[in-house]
């Protein structure tokens, strides 16, 4: 049969050797039988395996959109952007949506090239027999990866193991997720134990798969698996479940022993993200990461919307070469805010370093007003600005401070840091979780080099926590003693001792909502759960009831981004897919 001669996109991830960017350079037209001649070509195509995920329609931009619609976040956005096409953050994605469709054709790339990967790795003459375990097993667990976004979003999907060689017999049906998801858990063990690098192999650099992130994620995945009768609508098999959960809990505790710990201050491991360093602290927090760099100037294009679509409002000075530093922060359109639920969980929870870390209560701003000269001081939210002066820049990030203006009058633009003199009962703020300013270099308009955190330590700990009541029935010790390390180091109180397992299992909810959020694990989260379309609805009650305690609803109409039904548990299969492939006879259920 006629070979095709497979495409992978252009897309450069890599950038100087002092960029903390294992990815050098993904490969442009790749054929077989010419390739995989040395160990650097073979090194050259996975790295084109990994940068799928660095793609705008996957974790490069469009997952912001299309795994953000949950109770804690939603669009803020000015009311002419309101974006209404643009994934399930607006409750209202259809088949032809194009991220949708986008999202779904990349996932299927990413498997292809896998599978065209492993085929091929036996190939390769000058390279040592370990390390090429090591890069079929990377393989191995990518192709499970991408496997498991679409079962997690899509439900029962077309499964392929061989790479496409022929422009005949592309049509195939959908597979029963339940064998996929054996296929998922096989490939994932099998590659941690047959050649993936300890996270101390790797010197913790983090864009590399370790046996640590194939753990963690595994766990993940059985914590999702346990929770798929909500949606497929079934009774729960008890022996199942139980099952599932003592995997989860099984393979997160693997990690424990892999030399990872909680950075001493929250925002230590973002710090770390958007500064282009690895685990800077030393404690190893973060586990595995998308990359991103070059900033979109230069001739690595590799950049993501990382602290851009989400990040602080403040003036775009990018067209001014000589404004630099703390005088350009970097520009955020403000687009993603959090819902008075989140607000209100850090305020419960006397939990301040988190708050004003994921919901700074300042923007910048410069004197002006016209992006024309630099940002001259940070504008507060009242009664907010001696907390972060006196006590947040005391907990220890580096962060830029123009000095307190010293001035009465009451305008919004002045020179120093300064608060308004009028009381805010707005309980929605702009994500600030990924801050520009530990940019390196000069900030592009639009793009960042800031890594997306796949998985954390944290996120580890709680998963043991939540398996560990699960599956006793009621918290363990192990389970209090992993939902405290992650409170404490927030400085909130330990969990009382003594609660039955509903009230431990709510206590785990929260916590990962405070610890998690705008790193796109709640939507997931509800939904297995089974809480997804009653969280969603909830919020609609919330919204219209709000009042100033909510303003973005009048701006955005916020309410209609909660109408979902049951259909929403799932992303329609987009009607691209469906046209071409007629083996695929029908949608997900209310699509």
């Amino acid at each position: 049969m006629k070979l095709i001669k497979y495409i992978l996109f252009a897309a450069i991830l890599g950038g100087a050797t002092t960029s903390c960017n294992f990815l050098d350079k993904e490969p442009y037209k790749l054929s077989p039988e010419i390739y995989f001649r040395t160990a650097q070509e073979a090194n050259s195509f996975l790295t084109g395996v990994y940068a799928v995920m660095g793609q705008s329609s996957f974790y490069g931009s469009d997952m912001m959109y299309l795994a953000g619609g949950d109770d804690l976040e939603t669009f803020g956005g000015g009311s002419v952007r309101v974006p209404a096409n643009r994934g399930l953050i607006c409750a209202n994605t259809v088949t032809s949506d194009p991220a949708v469709t986008a999202f779904w054709y990349t996932l299927y790339s990413g498997i292809n090239r896998a599978n065209m990967f492993l085929e091929n790795i036996g190939r390769v003459a000058d390279i040592s027999e370990d390390v090429r375990n090591q890069y079929a097993a990377e393989a191995r667990f990518l192709r499970a990866y991408y496997y498991f976004m679409l079962v997690q979003n899509w439900g029962d999907v077309p499964f392929r193991t061989a790479s496409v060689k022929s422009v005949v017999g592309l049509e195939i049906p959908r597979t029963d997720r339940q064998t996929i998801y054996d296929f998922i858990v096989k490939e994932m063990a099998e590659a941690a134990d047959s050649g993936l690098l300890s996270s101390a192999e790797l010197s913790y650099k983090t864009g590399r798969v370790s046996r640590s992130a194939a753990w963690g994620i595994l766990a993940r995945v059985y914590l999702f698996r346990a929770g798929e009768f909500h949606r497929m609508k079934r009774q729960a098999n008890d022996k199942e479940q139980k099952y599932y959960y003592e995997m989860a809990s099984t393979y997160a505790q693997k990690v424990m022993s892999e030399g990872h710990d909680l950075t001493d201050n929250y925002w230590d491991v973002f710090i770390d993200l958007c500064a282009d360093r690895y685990n800077s602290t030393g404690k190893n927090e973060s586990i595995w990461e998308v990359e991103f760099a070059g900033g979109n100037k230069t001739d690595v294009k590799a950049a993501g919307r990382w602290g851009n679509i989400m990040g602080l409002g403040g003036p775009d000075l990018s067209n001014k070469a000589d404004v630099k530093g703390k005088n350009d922060p970097g520009y955020g359109y403000e687009f993603i805010f959090s819902t008075p639920r989140l607000y209100d969980l850090y305020v419960k929870n006397k939990d301040t370093e988190r708050f004003y870390w994921n919901l700074a209560p300042f923007k910048y701003v410069e004197k002006d007003n016209k992006g024309k000269v630099s940002v001259t001081g940070r504008y507060f939210v009242k009664g907010t600005m001696r907390t972060v002066l006196d006590k947040f820049n005391n907990w220890g990030p580096e962060t830029y401070s123009y000095g307190e203006f010293t001035g009465s009058e009451d305008k919004y633009h002045q020179v120093g840091d300064f608060e308004s003199e009028k009381e805010s009962k707005d309980k929605s703020r702009a994500c600030a979780k990924f801050r520009r300013e530990y940019e390196a270099d000069k900030k592009d308009k639009n793009f960042t080099g800031i890594n997306f955190p796949l998985l954390r330590y944290s996120d580890v700990l709680l998963m043991i926590a939540e398996a560990e009541n699960e599956v006793y029935g009621g918290p363990t010790e192990l389970a209090y003693q992993c939902l405290n390390k992650v409170r404490g180091r927030a400085g909130i109180s330990d969990a009382k001792k003594g609660l039955n397992q509903d009230a431990f299992r709510q206590l785990v909810k929260d916590e990962r909502a405070m610890e998690l959020c705008f790193e796109f694990t709640r939507r997931y989260d509800l939904i297995r759960w089974g809480e997804f379309v009653s969280s969603m609805t909830e919020m609609i009650n919330i919204a219209l009831s709000a009042g100033e305690e909510w303003k973005q609803v009048q701006l955005n109409n916020v309410h209609d981004y909660f109408r979902v039904t049951d259909a929403y548990n799932y992303f329609p299969i987009p009607d691209q897919e469906m046209a071409v492939n007629k083996e695929i006879k029908e949608n997900n259920p209310g699509w």
